[in-house]
């Protein structure tokens, strides 16, 4: 009977233990920003005015759309999973519209020494269908994100990641088109062989007056200079499309996640 009770005082002790350290745990991710804000650098890996620039640009893609992406750093996950901490944070901040469910999380942990960088892109349950795990993974993150990253460009990576997203989300192109343009193959060889077969008309080729023919009036040289980079500008790095709009962010909405969304590391 003695060693029963003294089982079960360990017992109690070690439950106790284990419910300290999570709620521990739970206190570490960050409360909601109040005022609120969209773009929240915790691990301070961006200057003021990328901050500044990010947070105007998705205030006014949330008011075209009402989809709400939002950006936070954080300098350690304190022993979360990447995926566990970014969901938690999603749905204890309401990101996204209620009932639309239309919410993005971004969370980015930089590479510091040893400690391996880290980025999880959580989605709401609305834009599950829109932004596939497969695409957000495979292509968005390990083409637009990553390797930016690995340079400790997290302004930029950022930047050419959340530029592609919001083209899928406001239905520009879907994203299988995206990952085959990412992919090239014969969709980047095409436009290069045609700029290719025009240049060598402009020069071998004469018409009936013994004229050679002019590219630029067969064809505009930017056009055909469009033709040959494959018609889609930079995945990341050109900042010309990421605009900026007045006005401060008004709110989360009590927008709902599943779990859905994917993540990398360097």
């Amino acid at each position: 009977m003695v060693k029963i009770k003294m089982i079960m005082k360990r017992l109690i002790i070690i439950l106790i233990a284990v419910f300290s350290i999570s709620t521990v745990l739970r206190a570490e991710i960050p409360e909601r920003p109040n005022p609120p804000r969209l773009v929240n650098d915790f691990a301070n890996i961006l200057n003021g005015n990328e901050k500044a620039s990010l947070e105007k640009d998705l205030v006014q893609f949330a008011r075209e759309t009402s989809t709400q992406i939002v950006v936070v750093t954080v300098p350690d996950l304190e022993g979360y999973d990447k995926a566990d901490y970014a969901v938690r944070l999603a749905e204890n901040w309401g990101v996204g519209q209620k009932g639309k469910d239309n919410g993005i999380v971004i969370l980015l942990k930089p590479k510091k020494g040893r400690s391996r960088g880290e980025v999880f892109i959580a989605t709401g349950y609305g834009l599950e269908g829109v932004l596939p795990d497969a695409i957000v993974n495979g292509v968005i993150i390990d083409n637009e994100m990553i390797p930016r990253f690995k340079q400790e460009d997290y302004f930029g990576g950022l930047v050419s990641g959340i530029k592609v997203m919001k083209e899928i989300a406001r239905g520009e192109y879907t994203a299988d088109a995206y990952r085959e343009s990412v992919k090239g193959g014969a969709g980047s060889v095409v436009p290069f062989i045609v700029f290719m077969l025009i240049f060598i008309f402009s020069i071998f080729g004469r018409n009936r007056r013994g004229r050679y023919y002019s590219p630029g009036r067969s064809l505009p040289f930017w056009m055909a200079m469009g033709m040959m980079s494959g018609g889609r500008s930079g995945g990341g790095g050109s900042f010309n499309n990421f605009s900026s709009g007045g006005g401060g962010f008004g709110g989360f909405g009590g927008g709902s996640f599943g779990g859905g969304g994917a993540g990398g590391s360097w």
